[in-house]
């Protein structure tokens, strides 16, 4: 059973940020970006109360200049175990990730090992090339 007084663990590495994982359990009061505004993947919990209204709205096409990939994982069945290397492909950390919890990737490198069978539902931007975009360590 995992502790619940970290319920978000930032990975870092030489003052890089490689990893965000988000405990099944964390559910703040308030919205709460997890991420600074400069990250391409923005990823925050935004809070409303009952009969609270997001207006309807369209997003503006923006043209925006990104350079790598960053991609969010959440656990939807299973559990697993995550390595999280450096971009020199050093081993930094190794997590356990449950059902519910959410992991977003934005340096660095990483595996899986499943320790059940495991469903992600993965987010990353796009669009997809068609080339393989993974480099195998």
């Amino acid at each position: 059973m995992r502790g619940q007084t970290n319920l978000i663990d930032t990975i870092t590495y030489k003052n890089q940020q490689l990893a965000y994982i988000i405990q099944a359990s964390y559910l703040p009061e308030r919205t709460t970006f997890l991420t600074p505004a400069e990250f391409k993947q923005q990823v925050g919990f935004v809070v409303y109360p009952a009969s609270g209204e997001i207006h309807r709205h369209v997003h503006r096409p923006l043209e925006r200049h990104l350079v790598g990939t960053s991609e969010v994982l959440i656990v939807k069945k299973g559990r697993c175990l995550i390595d999280i290397y450096s971009d020199d492909r050093e081993l930094i950390a190794t997590k356990e990730l449950c059902e519910g919890d959410i992991m977003l990737m934005v340096g660095g490198g990483h595996g899986f090992r499943m320790l059940e069978d495991t469903v992600f539902l993965e987010i990353k931007q796009g669009p997809y090339t068609g080339i393989d975009e993974k480099e195998r360590f």
